[in-house]
């Protein structure tokens, strides 16, 4: 459910005209609805009611300080996977003790900073980073609270790029070597093993990969309590799925139930790790037709946004809806949606059937709000969009765009070559 709709043909975010904030900030740009944002939280979060928990917006998919703001506002935390993500966690001001560290690649750096900010648990993912960890730790005189990233082996049935928790993948801990690992946590003086972690995929479209993993750890927990290791939290990590195109993802409600009925009567708390769920139909990509075009039948509408924007039709062959900002009853045609990027693989969508457009039209590319802008880059020296979210009939910009300065802002000419 969201809040991008037509009124007399116009497509509006909330109570606003989408065309107004185009002609106001100019194209391409993200938009986000408060409305939906808010909303989805609250419908998965709520959906846990009665359990201990705690929401952790994985911000990987949209790191934006005013979307983690929202977010710390309904009570969530979040999920980082770097300092950077960090940083931007606090400055948004999030607290700290609602702060997981997840990441194969915690640097010692990285480390001490997380430390040094009392996040509430870092989530480690070999043998040599519990060591390290431990050595950072001992250094600074504290200690670390960490559970361990266990791979339990399950098909998420997902894309292969954003499966995580097989065997070949790189993330976590085999399942069947963990209790070892736990053992050597365990007699490691400046950490506290106090959970589990396990996280399998992302868009996942099914509930029964996520209870066959969780049957999974929580055999493993009573393994480790005849071990005489306590474990106080289970972080299930995210991954539930969205619409795209035909997809029919379990409800928020539907994955907690399955958890719920398997979770019974417990003292744990679990960590709930959501991004896309929350942010992918809260968001879209506005662009404008530069062009169109025909080649032996073939139909192509050129348009101001590009793969730099949004990675992941390029990345992962992904769909997303293309929607007209105003309906105009023209003929429909079958066309690709292309950028100015100088790569064949630069599409937004191939072989779609849309409305007919012309240069100066606007499109609306759906679903766009995670691993939308926080995967865009500035190759071939485009600057990087703009962020808008909407509240109801006000908008503000969450972002500026960037200018050609800041495409330059930190590089220098070496003295040899002046």
């Amino acid at each position: 459910m969201h809040h991008f709709n037509y009124k007399n043909n116009e497509l509006f975010c909330e109570e606003t005209p989408v065309v107004d904030i185009a002609e106001d900030v100019g194209t391409p740009f993200y938009l986000y609805s408060h409305a939906t944002l808010t909303r989805h939280f609250r419908a998965f979060d709520d959906s846990f009611s009665g359990i201990r928990h705690l929401t952790c917006f994985s911000m990987k998919s949209n790191s934006n300080m005013a979307i983690l703001r929202l977010f710390d506002r309904e009570g969530g935390g979040v999920d980082i996977v770097s300092g950077g993500e960090l940083y931007r966690a606090l400055s948004a001001g999030v607290d700290p003790k609602r702060i997981v560290y997840s990441g194969v690649g915690k640097t010692v750096e990285e480390m001490a900073y997380a430390l040094e900010s009392d996040i509430l648990i870092f989530n480690i993912e070999s043998e040599q980073e519990l060591s390290l960890l431990n050595e950072t730790a001992r250094g600074l005189g504290m200690k670390a609270r960490i559970a361990i990233r266990v791979n339990p082996d399950i098909d998420p049935q997902t894309h292969p790029y954003i499966s995580t928790g097989m065997r070949e993948n790189k993330f976590g801990i085999d399942i069947r070597k963990s209790v070892g690992q736990y053992s050597i946590a365990a007699g490691l003086d400046h950490l506290v093993v106090t959970g589990i972690s396990c996280h399998i995929g992302s868009q996942l479209i099914k509930v029964s990969p996520f209870v066959d993993a969780f049957k999974r750890i929580k055999d493993l927990r009573d393994r480790l309590e005849d071990n005489n290791i306590h474990i106080s939290y289970l972080d299930l990590g995210g991954g539930l799925g969205i619409t795209y195109h035909e997809e029919i993802p379990p409800l928020p409600e539907e994955y907690a139930s399955a958890i719920r009925e398997e979770v019974g009567e417990t003292d744990l708390t679990l960590i709930l790790e959501p991004g896309r769920v929350l942010m992918g139909n809260a968001g879209i990509l506005v662009t404008k037709v530069l062009y169109t075009k025909s080649s032996e039948g073939k139909n192509f509408v050129i348009v101001d946004a590009a793969m730099n924007d949004l990675m992941r039709p390029s990345l992962y062959g992904s769909y997303h809806g293309i929607q007209p900002i105003k309906i105009s009853g023209r003929k429909s045609i079958k066309a690709d949606i292309v950028g100015p990027i100088c790569e064949s693989a630069d599409f937004l969508a191939k072989d779609r059937e849309m409305e007919s457009v012309r240069p100066g039209d606007l499109i609306a590319v759906m679903s766009a709000g995670a691993y939308g802008f926080s995967m865009s880059s500035t190759y071939n020296s485009r600057p990087r969009v703009a962020e808008v979210m909407v509240k109801g009939d006000r908008y503000y910009t969450i972002r500026t765009r960037e200018g050609y300065e800041d495409l330059v802002r930190g590089e220098m000419i070496p003295d040899f070559l002046k």
